[in-house]
């Protein structure tokens, strides 16, 4: 297992999106943008692929750890920090629509049936085979 493949894991278990990752490595004084942090989550045979080194996962290892506990003088609980992740990002479900009753106001009723040709019960002679 590769330190990509350890990043990624620790990335969708934490729920982190890139620019949380980068905010915890700064908390170490280590600078990563969005773009490389990517390369660092691109599969290996593409072009734009880069592989993690151990001082970028031991400075987010790090981080990850102030993080979630806090400093010396600033401790927290990492159940806090992980509640906050949460409610920073509140889950919007979409109204659902109830389909039924729009049809039913967009039918219009002074349309016909249509009568069709293949259909033996609504033709106009009684063809037998």
């Amino acid at each position: 297992m590769t330190n990509n493949d350890i990043f990624k894991k620790l990335r969708v278990a934490l729920m982190l999106r890139d620019d949380e990752i980068v905010e915890i490595l700064k908390l170490v004084d280590f600078n990563i943008t969005k773009s490389e942090l990517g390369a660092l989550f691109r599969k290996e045979d593409h072009p734009n692929y880069m592989e993690c080194g151990d001082q970028i996962l031991r400075n987010f290892l790090n981080g990850l750890v102030i993080h979630l506990r806090g400093t010396k003088e600033n401790p927290t609980t990492p159940g806090e920090a992980l509640s906050k992740n949460k409610v920073a990002k509140p889950a919007v479900s979409p109204k659902k629509r109830d389909f039924k009753s729009s049809k039913r106001k967009d039918f219009k009723q002074d349309i016909s049936p249509v009568k069709y040709k293949n259909k033996p019960s609504q033709s106009k002679g009684n063809k037998k085979s």
